[in-house]
């Protein structure tokens, strides 16, 4: 059996949550490498670090909240009483990351260091609006 055989048996057996997370997550490694170019090679320099420092800060709040979501469902599954969505750590490490920002205000920008910590929600809707479409058609 070849690696793309294998690749497509795995991709069929795999659920819906399953193939959304790894778009998310796809999705936000691009966006996240994006910002690494712009930061190294425009001189935009301050822009993209507080882009790249708030997607990466979002890239881990989506990853956390994407593993709570697994846990709940598994919990519900097993008719288990589930545990919270780990919210207020996804706002500490907000919290975290603006206190990077400010502190070091001379190598991060803190208005694009706040759009880069909604990124993972705009990915969310994206690949919400794109999934729509692609059932649809």
């Amino acid at each position: 059996m070849t690696i793309q055989e294998e690749n497509r048996e795995k991709n069929q057996n795999m659920s819906y949550n399953e193939k959304r997370v790894n778009r998310e997550r796809k999705m936000m490694f691009y966006l996240l490498a994006i910002c690494v170019l712009g930061a190294g090679f425009t001189p935009y320099t301050r822009i993209f670090l507080g882009l790249l420092l708030g997607s990466s800060i979002s890239f881990y709040n989506l990853w956390l909240l994407q593993t709570k979501v697994k846990n709940i469902a598994e919990a519900m599954e097993k008719d288990q009483t589930p545990k919270g969505l780990g919210t207020i750590s996804r706002f500490a490490s907000a919290v975290f990351g603006v206190m990077i920002a400010v502190h070091f205000d001379e190598y991060f920008e803190l208005i694009s260091f706040i759009i880069g910590l909604m990124t993972s929600y705009f990915i969310m809707v994206i690949d919400f609006i794109i999934a729509k479409r692609a059932d649809s058609a």
